[in-house]
C-alpha cells in the first residue's frame, strides 16, 4: 500500500515538473533584468515629479513607527527600548506581505493587453510585482538602521542570516504571488475578500507585538502562515537566529506551496488570457 502510495506521488510530481510551467519560469528568469528594470519604471511612474519620490514610503514608516511605537509600548508596558524596533520590523514586514498578497489579485487583469497581445512569460507579472515590493521593502530598510542605532540594536554575526531568510521568504512570495493571480484572474472577488481580511489579519499577526508578549498561550499565534514568514526576518534583523521550526515551517510552505501552484499553472495557464 505504501509503495502504491509513493509511487502515484512520485509520479504526480514528475507530470508537474513536467509541465509547462517550469519552461514558463525560466523564460521568465532570463528576463529577470527586464523585469527589474519594469518594477523600477512603474516605482519612478508612481512618484514622478513628487519631492522625495519612492522616500515618502520611508517617511510614512518612520511616522507610523514613531506613533504606534509610542501607544503600543505603554498599552503592552513594555520597554521601548526593546519593543519599537520589534515594531519596526514588524511594519515593514507586513507592508512587503500585504502589499504582495492585495496586489496578486489584479496583477494579471491589469496587464490584460500585455497579456492578449505580447508572447510573454504569464508568470512574468507576478514576479515583477513581487520585485516591485521587494525594491519598497529596500526603501523602508532606513528606517530600521535608524532606529537600530538609536535603541543601540545588537549587530552579531545573526545579523547576515537575514539573506538567506530574505531568499526563502522571497521564494513564498513568488509562489503566493503566482498563486493569487491566477485565482484573482478567474475570480474578481478575491480581491475584496482578500481587502476585507488583511486588517484583520493583522492584528491577529505579530506585527505590533511578539509571541512571548502575550499574557496567555501563544501556540495559536503559530497556526498563522504569517507569523513564520514575519519571524523569519524579524529574529536576525535583531541580531538573534530564527529558532528552527520558524525555518522549518517556511521551507515546508515553500515546497508545498510551489508543487501545488506548479500543479494549477499546468492545468489552467493556457486559460489566463480567456479570464481577463
Amino acid at each position: 500500500m505504501s509503495i502504491t502510495t509513493s509511487t502515484t506521488m512520485n509520479g504526480s510530481v514528475r507530470k508537474v515538473l513536467a509541465g509547462p510551467a517550469l519552461t514558463d519560469l525560466r523564460r521568465a528568469w532570463e528576463l529577470l533584468h527586464v523585469i527589474a528594470f519594469i518594477a523600477a519604471s512603474d516605482l519612478r511612474a508612481r512618484y514622478r515629479r513628487s519631492v522625495l519620490g519612492p522616500f515618502w514610503m520611508t517617511l510614512g514608516t518612520a511616522a507610523g513607527t514613531l506613533g504606534l511605537g509610542l501607544v503600543w509600548s505603554e498599552l503592552l508596558r513594555m520597554e521601548r527600548a526593546s519593543f519599537v524596533p520589534s515594531l519596526t520590523c514588524g511594519l515593514i514586514m507586513w507592508q512587503l506581505l500585504s502589499g504582495c498578497i492585495l496586489e496578486s489579485t489584479t496583477t494579471y487583469w491589469r496587464q490584460a493587453a500585455l497579456i492578449r497581445n505580447l508572447s510573454m512569460p504569464l508568470s512574468m507579472p507576478p514576479i515583477q510585482m513581487v520585485v516591485k515590493h521587494l525594491i519598497n521593502f529596500a526603501h523602508n530598510l532606513p528606517v530600521l538602521l535608524v532606529v537600530g542605532l538609536l535603541f543601540d540594536v545588537a549587530v552579531t554575526p545573526q545579523t547576515l542570516l537575514a539573506l538567506p531568510c530574505l531568499l526563502l521568504l522571497t521564494a513564498n512570495l513568488l509562489w503566493i504571488a503566482l498563486l493569487l493571480s491566477m485565482l484573482g484572474a478567474r475570480f474578481r472577488d478575491l480581491e475584496y475578500v482578500l481587502a476585507a481580511a488583511m486588517p484583520l489579519l493583522m492584528f491577529l499577526s505579530p506585527v505590533f507585538y511578539r509571541p512571548d508578549y502575550l499574557p496567555f498561550n501563544a501556540l495559536f499565534v503559530w497556526f498563522n502562515p504569517f507569523s513564520h514568514f514575519i519571524e523569519l526576518m524579524r529574529y536576525p534583523l535583531l541580531g538573534t537566529a530564527p529558532p528552527g521550526f520558524v525555518v522549518l515551517t517556511n521551507a515546508l510552505l515553500c515546497l508545498a506551496g510551489w508543487v501545488g501552484t506548479l500543479w494549477l499553472f499546468n492545468a489552467k495557464r493556457n486559460r489566463i488570457a480567456y479570464w481577463i
